[in-house]
């Protein structure tokens, strides 16, 4: 689903695509009811941000551990006095026991940055911009009550209908 994808027309629901390049999240196309509610705009927008930030997170991080990594095995070959390629041309590798190595370093050297990825306010992150993990549930909250909501007008709206429906 490239950035300029829509849904058809006739579609009335969330639509989910592959997995991002950059981020490996799967991005959401939400579905706009034509006659949407503003608490149901709030909710969308609620989730939009919130997916919005977590993709620039997860792509940002994912951009610096294929650069580290790549960094990492190039180091470690040129200290063994091998080139990235073969003879063949085939990229060279190493072993599982060194790339753990490398796997163990970046998430102790990142256990900061998830751990504060955590306590973020999904859809207000900005760089370097940490919130207390109380705003973080509280964002979350803010969500769940949204859809809470959403759901219990929703219910009206349909028993209202049906009501009206066994009236005739």
């Amino acid at each position: 689903m490239g950035p300029g994808f829509r849904p058809p027309a006739h579609s009335h629901s969330d639509w989910i695509g592959p997995p991002d390049k950059l981020s490996n999240l799967r991005p959401v196309i939400f579905y706009v009811p034509p006659e949407e509610s503003a608490l149901e705009r709030r909710l969308r927008e609620a989730r939009q941000e919130a997916q919005a930030s977590n993709q620039r997170f997860w792509a940002r991080h994912n951009r610096a551990f294929r650069q580290e990594k790549e960094e990492f095995i190039y180091s470690r070959l040129k200290a063994k006095g091998l080139e990235m390629r073969d003879e063949s041309g085939q990229k060279a590798t190493l072993n599982a026991e060194e790339m753990a190595d490398f796997y163990k370093d970046f998430l102790s050297k990142n256990l900061k940055k998830h751990l504060q990825y955590n306590r973020y306010v999904e859809g207000i992150y900005v760089d370097n911009y940490t919130l207390s993990e109380r705003d973080w549930y509280k964002r979350n909250f803010r969500i769940t009550f949204l859809m809470g909501q959403v759901a219990l007008v929703r219910a009206l709206r349909w028993l209202r209908r049906r009501k009206k429906n066994v009236e005739q």
